[in-house]
């Protein structure tokens, strides 16, 4: 038998109880990220799903909760300097970072302490 991995369909990070609101502004307001609307089956979970381009981010509701610090997800970016003044501007802390060759990026973390990084090809 054969297969062939297509692509990243979504990616999974946790965020505290009661905390989509805050999830809805910094992935939709924030990020630009638009949201989609969760299968009725699985919206008692809690929870909110957002999509950019093909690849979706699914918030989920862990209880207790701790943030992932070391596993991240990665977002290649055009514009990454845009991109870093508009999260500063929204008060959100960047993390330079200048270990990856041919790369620029940085990393900021999510409103839960989830850590995202951001880069650009050089």
């Amino acid at each position: 038998m054969t297969y062939t991995i297509k692509a990243i369909d979504h990616i999974q990070l946790a965020a505290p109880k009661g905390s989509e609101n805050q999830a809805r502004h910094f992935y939709v307001a924030i990020l630009g990220c638009k949201e989609v609307e969760k299968p009725e089956a699985l919206r008692k979970n809690g929870g909110a799903w957002f999509t950019f381009g093909t690849v979706q981010i699914h918030i989920g509701i862990e209880d207790p909760f701790a943030p992932a610090k070391k596993a991240h997800p990665a977002f290649e970016i055009e514009n990454l300097e845009a991109l870093k003044q508009h999260l500063l501007n929204n008060k959100v802390e960047i993390i330079d970072d200048n270990n990856l060759p041919g790369a620029n990026r940085f990393y900021a973390h999510d409103p839960f302490g989830n850590r995202l990084e951001f880069l650009e090809w050089k």
